[in-house]
């Protein structure tokens, strides 16, 4: 039976992980959106929102990577954004399945509920 330095140990190495691996997930998007709005033939009717967009996602990367860098030193102050962060991300799957996007939420919702499971149990006082 693991012990609880051990389980600790675990979630905090699995969460600097999935923060970093949602930190590239966003920057992807990104770029999906970049090339997605390349490929379109008529002009976009508000580029101020996809630019919003572009910053919002930019900035949230950045935070789940700084989040995941507190896990790797052993401090406390990434914890509360990270769970933030993936608490709206479940917030997000939740609506994806009223609209029944399911190919986007059920991913979407196991890595946040992950994330947040070893944010919470990753973090010792």
């Amino acid at each position: 039976m693991a012990t609880r330095d051990e389980i600790y140990n675990i979630c905090r190495k699995s969460a600097v992980h999935l923060l970093r691996l949602e930190s590239v997930l966003l920057l992807a998007l990104i770029v999906y959106l970049a090339l997605l709005d390349s490929l379109r033939s008529k002009p976009l009717e508000a580029p101020l929102a996809l630019a919003g967009v572009f910053i919002a996602l930019a900035l949230g990367a950045i935070g789940l990577f700084a989040s995941s860098i507190s896990f790797k030193k052993g401090q406390r102050w990434g914890r509360a954004p990270s769970v933030l962060a993936n608490l709206i991300a479940l917030g997000v799957s939740y609506y994806m399945v009223s609209g029944k996007f399911y190919i986007g939420a059920i991913p979407l919702g196991i890595l946040a509920f992950l994330t947040t499971f070893a944010t919470l149990l990753g973090y010792r006082e």
